[in-house]
């Protein structure tokens, strides 16, 4: 706005009544001839909006992006977790032939005189 305070004016609160109206006065005469110069010109006086204009999404746009985050959510939902492996247990053949072979290896480090293998 045009009346704010900052670094290099002086801050409202201390301007006097006098001194106010005399601004807005001058305010009043500068929107005046604006208009003035926008009607030679052949402009519109209406003023212009700042910043981005909002893009609008139409309602299919919005209907098929619905649709593709239900079917995210379907896909996430719908996915099962594959069960983790369960661990193959042993044969007792097979540890009587890990045992017998163990064994068989500490004889011969004992034979050999080792306390290691």
């Amino acid at each position: 706005m045009w009346l704010t305070s900052n670094a290099f004016m002086t801050p409202l609160n201390s301007l006097s009544v006098a001194q106010l109206c005399a601004a807005v006065a001058v305010k009043e005469q500068i929107e005046q001839l604006e208009t003035q110069l926008a009607s030679i010109f052949g402009q519109t006086t209406a003023p212009e909006v700042a910043g981005k204009k909002r893009r609008r999404m139409s309602a299919a746009g919005r209907a098929r992006m619905a649709a593709a985050a239900r079917a995210r959510w379907t896909k996430i939902k719908n996915t099962h977790v594959a069960p983790t492996k369960k661990r193959s247990k042993m044969s007792a053949e097979g540890r009587a032939r890990i045992s017998a072979a163990a064994k068989a290896r500490w004889k011969k480090a004992k034979a050999a005189g080792k306390t290691t293998l």
